[in-house]
């Protein structure tokens, strides 16, 4: 697989530290501040030359920008405009080669945790989730119904410009994988669910983000459903992470202390056929000695033995040395 990095500041320190450790490919976070104009391609090449000039080739965008994916999750007025601007936004990531948009469908709460400090390790500090600690952040409601129907709504309208532009979309599951929180439900929950959601409407360019941790505290067989969207060639990125207790109380771990034998993960995806085009970043790193938590589970130094230790899980699978990985 094609060893990336999450990388929202191509001038900032985790783009340093991504190159100076080995990593050729990134995936970018666009901006989001109103200024950024998601149809123009003169905006993307500005950005574009900025993780060039650090050493990355952009190869997959994550996540789909709120204020477009905002609308099309909860059905707002704005959604078709929105819809509008993305397909506008597939032609642009077509002419600069960027073929992957990671995107979720967790309307109003997104990825959510209760801590950013639990002890892991040697006192790192890692994030964690307990729906007793739980609170709403807002009177938000949809139902299971409404986003079913917003989901199918924006892929027939988004499907056949992905096609014609040859980008795949990779569904992240929902984080936590709970049916409701607050009054917000949440149907991204399950392998039946997610089956669901890109076989519902048959498309090469439909696929999944196959996120380890989130299929393991939804409490599914991870071997199972990897070989099921491996064999059809669903995959089309992972998120190479690990946790430990289920999707009610868990927390995140170093990618070599959690529930799931990250090696044998390796080794499956390389025998079902996932190829080394497929994208594979390190998620939600440990915050280590001497360091502030500024970002949870996406700060500097975590972030240097996470990918070290999949480039070797990489190499010992797949073959090769840094240059073709």
């Amino acid at each position: 697989m094609l060893i990336t990095d999450y990388i929202a500041d191509p001038k900032g320190i985790i783009a340093e530290y991504a190159v100076q450790c080995g990593v050729k490919h990134a995936v970018i976070r666009l901006p989001d501040d109103g200024l950024f104009d998601f149809a123009s391609l003169e905006h993307w090449k500005a950005l574009y030359d900025d993780y060039s000039a650090a050493g990355l080739k952009p190869v997959a965008v994550e996540p789909l920008p709120n204020s477009l994916h905002n609308e099309i999750k909860e059905g707002g007025p704005g959604r078709d405009r929105a819809i509008e601007t993305l397909i506008k936004m597939f032609a642009v990531m077509d002419e600069l080669d960027i073929r992957v948009l990671c995107f979720n469908f967790m309307a109003y709460i997104g990825w959510t945790r209760t801590t950013a400090a639990f002890t892991e390790r040697g006192g790192a500090r890692v994030t964690g989730f307990k729906l007793s600690d739980f609170t709403p952040p807002g009177d938000f409601a949809i139902s299971e119904d409404r986003l079913w129907e917003n989901y199918f709504y924006f892929i027939k309208a988004v499907l056949p410009a992905a096609e014609r532009h040859n980008i795949k979309l990779a569904l992240h599951p929902d984080d936590p994988p709970l049916p409701k929180l607050g009054n917000v439900s949440r149907i991204m929950i399950s392998f039946d669910n997610i089956n669901r959601a890109v076989s519902g409407i048959e498309s090469p360019n439909l696929g999944v983000t196959m996120c380890q941790a989130c299929y393991r505290i939804m409490g599914e067989d991870l071997p199972r459903v990897i070989r099921h969207f491996a064999e059809r060639r669903k995959i089309f990125f992972v998120h190479f992470r690990d946790v430990a207790g289920d999707k009610y109380d868990f927390h995140e771990t170093f990618h070599d202390n959690g529930m799931t034998d990250m090696a044998a993960a390796m080794r499956l995806y390389h025998d079902c056929g996932v190829g080394r085009e497929v994208p594979i970043r390190v998620d939600h790193v440990p915050a280590m000695a001497g360091e502030e938590i500024g970002n949870p589970g996406y700060d500097a130094i975590g972030r240097l033995y996470a990918i070290g230790y999949l480039r070797g899980l990489l190499e010992a699978v797949y073959g090769g040395g840094s240059g073709t990985l």
